[in-house]
């Protein structure tokens, strides 16, 4: 309902005279000019004009008033169409104007006259664009002009007072105007005397209350027998009103009419008091809710609660929607919530929240985000929690130092119920006195009602997510490999709905210094069961990788693997492995979205592997590879369905979407590409996962060279040959005594403990030099427990990682590698020698 001002006087009394308690006539009818003058008093209306385009529409004559006496605010009765006032300029232009005192005063004429410095302006047009019938003036009581919902509501009456006027075109004398149109917006009045419980209505607040004027005797009981019981405690307050309810209210409330229908209606009602302050009268208006906005009266807001909290799913969004319900609505100045948790109060919102609005007690227990404390050390709160009943505090009361400061003109403390035990409290503080009068302690009571139900609602949500989240986390890589060459990042988004856990996945493995598998994959379905799945997948395909299968073989392997699960999921996979030295890749595809590539000249496209079905489906299911050279600059992209794929995107399109983004995102920062990859993906359907790598080609090139060892006697003196000859070439024969004793040791195992060919490949990058001994057995060798001087074996591996920087071993296919570093000093790659870069012989 539209505030504003003062109920002026010239509202007629109400005829306590004529009819008293026990009269049961009807009383007479309010003068239409009378409940006129009520409505618009409510809008800050001190007077309405009708002003009509005269002969040869050379100006604008006035033609009807309403209200105020004309005279006491000098309207001038005609305003020529050219001239500087605000009708002429609403009528030419077709806007209108909302003017203060301030902007008045800028109109030489067309205001009240002379100027009052308390008074506004407003001027509608009747009419559009096509044909302007008129302009409607109201002149407002209020020096800071019209509020919104007054505006709103003059807006309603001028399209009203036009349509009146259209209804009369064509007559030699202009109807009445004002009074119709507002009957037609069905607002009607009434004045209460609380004394007497006697009302004076109007026809038009009979009608909405479905009473016909035979029927009513002049009694509020008589009105108030129409309302649900629901809302009579909310309509006996403005009835019999108390000394501290002086001034404006504002409320809306349902009346049941004789058909069974239930309508809304917006009541807003003002308490005048008399001269020993006692309330005297009550003048009011009351419309259907669709004519003026919903006030945020008890009903109403309850019900607007419980639609806001039904879609709050977080504990944050409880805490949320707590704050706009209560804050200002109820002119709060703090609101704070805290769920109990166990014999802690831990705070989920505060409002405001900075931490010098909040007494110094909490500012010393602020742990994280908000303040964190023990229900003990706030004992109203832990007695509040204890009874579950509310405690309202007026200004003054004497409260621990927890609580002061937080409501010094009043605090309520509401704990919430949530089935047989309490989730938490809300605190409500007021820095000016505050009254708690009976419809705003229903509010507090029915508002701590649902939302106790919403946060246990809402923190059970969160501890599913939270669980989801941990799943989610434990299953994917923490973090992606530092790559010699290239950069690689990744983006997964769990689904928007239900249990934010999913099947997609993807993993970086570093296979060796210059090899690294790029994998992406989906499982079938949106479930912790998929999830399980993705994760002994991911598990599956790095250690096939890491064991050194190429790709085709890596992917075959865990499609049997799936299979002998027996799982009704499937999954879709994409493999890639890279030779980060060589710029090669070889890509294996599982029924899954085929990669993307943009070249360093910014061109895309999709990479054609020739596909395979997707995991899980056949046991000897094939899976081709493909071949792709990679430039230096050249970015690789591989996603899941989620990305590119939703209900009203078709795959095609999403594809050419993100390629799209792709070609014009810049790749200096891969992180950055990939956020504009995702764009905008909210709300999602599906999980979307992101793998990016950046092809920067190797800055220091390594030098190789390998030896096949043959099972001669003097085999290891020949492996020592070929070491020594290696490094002089390299000119690193600062390492060649340690290389000589590495590689004397590895070769001697593998001769002796392994069946099968030994091999031996030397590699020089940077200052470091790396000695790779390869053999059949896929047993890793085994340093001694201990070794005393008895032992006749096992000292050799101590030796070798004596003299290394880094030693270990591998699995390849068919067998493992054992490999030492060892640093060079003062090493200068530069004067190695140019010759080729990879040597491979079988003879010294």
């Amino acid at each position: 309902m539209p505030h504003d001002g003062r109920a002026r006087t010239g509202v007629s009394e109400p005829r306590a005279r004529e009819a008293d308690a026990s009269d049961t006539g009807s009383p007479p009818p309010v003068p239409e000019a009378v409940t006129s003058e009520r409505a618009l008093t409510f809008v800050g209306a001190a007077l309405t004009a009708v002003y009509l385009p005269g002969a040869g529409n050379q100006e604008l004559r006035l033609v009807e008033t309403a209200g105020g006496a004309r005279c006491e605010y000098g309207l001038p009765d005609r305003l020529p169409l050219s001239g500087d006032s605000p009708a002429a300029h609403t009528f030419r232009t077709g806007r209108p104007l909302w003017l203060t005192s301030e902007a008045l005063a800028s109109y030489s004429t067309g205001g009240p006259t002379p100027p009052r410095p308390e008074t506004s302006l407003a001027a509608l047009p009747l009419g559009t664009e096509r044909g302007r019938l008129g302009c409607l003036v109201v002149v407002g009581d209020s020096a800071d002009g019209f509020e919104a919902e007054q505006r709103r509501f003059l807006e309603q009456y001028a399209d009203a007072v036009l349509a009146v006027l259209r209804t009369g075109t064509g007559r030699p004398a202009p109807s009445p105007l004002l009074s119709p149109a507002l009957r037609s917006l069905c607002v009607g009045s009434f004045v209460i005397t609380p004394d007497t419980g006697l009302i004076e209505a109007d026809e038009t607040l009979l009608e909405l209350a479905g009473i016909t004027p035979d029927d009513f005797d002049g009694k509020a009981d008589t009105l108030l027998a129409h309302a649900l019981p629901e809302d009579m405690h909310a309509l006996m307050s403005v009835l019999e009103p108390s000394t501290q309810t002086v001034g404006r209210r504002e409320l809306e409330f349902r009346v049941r009419r004789p058909t069974g229908e239930m309508r809304w209606l917006s009541l807003s009602c003002q308490v005048a008091a008399g001269c020993d302050g006692r309330p005297e009268q009550v003048l009011g208006v009351v419309t259907a809710t669709s004519v003026l906005r919903q006030s945020a009266d008890d009903v109403s807001r309850i019900q607007w609660l419980t639609a806001a909290l039904d879609d709050a799913v977080t504990v944050r969004d409880v805490s949320r929607v707590v704050v706009t319900a209560l804050g200002e609505p109820l002119g709060a100045d703090r609101v704070a919530l805290a769920e109990l948790q166990d014999d802690r109060l831990a705070v989920t919102v505060l409002d405001p929240p900075e931490p010098a609005a909040w007494p110094q007690w909490w500012r010393s227990e602020w742990r994280s985000e908000w303040p964190d404390a023990p229900v003990s050390a706030l004992p109203t709160l832990q007695m509040a929690l204890r009874d579950g009943r509310m405690d309202l505090w007026s200004a003054g009361a004497a409260l621990e130092p927890g609580l002061a400061g937080i409501g010094a003109g009043g605090l309520a403390v509401l704990p919430l119920p949530a089935k047989g035990w309490v989730a938490g409290v809300c605190l409500v503080g007021w820095d000016q006195p505050h009254e708690f009068v009976p419809e705003e302690r229903f509010l507090l009571t029915a508002t701590a009602a649902l939302v106790g139900q919403a946060l246990k609602r809402a923190r059970a949500h969160d501890a599913e997510q939270e669980l989801a989240t941990m799943l989610q986390r434990s299953l994917l890589p923490r973090r992606l490999p530092e790559l010699p060459g290239g950069t690689a990042v990744a983006r997964y988004l769990p689904a928007k709905r239900g249990l934010q856990v999913g099947g997609d996945w993807y993993d970086v493995i570093a296979l060796s210094e210059d090899r690294v598998a790029l994998v992406i994959g989906d499982v079938q379905g949106h479930s912790a069961g998929a999830a399980t799945i993705m994760g002994q997948m991911r598990t599956a395909i790095r250690a096939y990788a890491v064991e050194g299968h190429p790709p085709d073989v890596v992917v075959s392997h865990a499609n049997r693997l799936l299979v002998g699960m027996e799982t009704d999921l499937f999954a879709t996979c994409c493999y890639a492995e890279l030779d980060m030295e060589e710029g090669n890749a070889l890509f294996v595809r599982a029924g899954h979205l085929a990669p993307l590539l943009r070249h360093p000249d910014g061109r895309t496209e999709e990479v054609q592997v020739e596909g395979g079905l997707p995991l899980g489906i056949l046991a000897d299911a094939e899976f081709p590879m493909t071949t792709c050279a990679l430039a230096p600059g050249t970015v690789i992209v591989m996603v899941t369905d989620g990305l590119v794929e939703a209900v009203d995107l078709p795959l095609d399109e999403g594809m050419d979407r993100t390629r799209t983004a792709l070609a014009g995102a810049d790749p200096a920062d891969p992180g950055e590409m990939a956020d504009e990859l995702l764009g905008e993906l909210d709300p999602r359907e599906d999980d979307v996962a992101l793998l990016l790598l950046r092809y920067d080609g190797m800055k220091t090139r390594p030098i190789r060279a390998g030896w096949a060892v043959w099972r001669l006697p003097d085999a290891v003196m020949h492996a020592r040959r070929f070491t020594a000859r290696a490094l002089r070439r390299w000119k690193v024969e600062e390492v060649t005594d340690a290389a000589l004793l590495v590689v004397s040791e590895l070769v001697t195992n593998g001769l002796v403990h392994t069946q099968g060919p030994v091999r031996v490949d030397l590699m020089l990058r940077g200052d470091r030099v790396r000695v790779s001994v390869s053999d059949c057995s896929p047993r890793s060798p085994a340093k001694p427990v201990i070794v005393d001087w008895d032992a006749t074996g096992g000292r050799g591996l101590l030796l070798v990682e004596a003299m290394s920087e880094s030693f270990g071993s591998v699995p390849v296919a068919g067998g493992k590698q054992v490999w030492s570093e060892l640093v060079v000093p003062h090493c200068d790659q530069a004067h190695v020698d140019s010759g080729p870069r990879t040597q491979r012989r079988g003879l010294p």
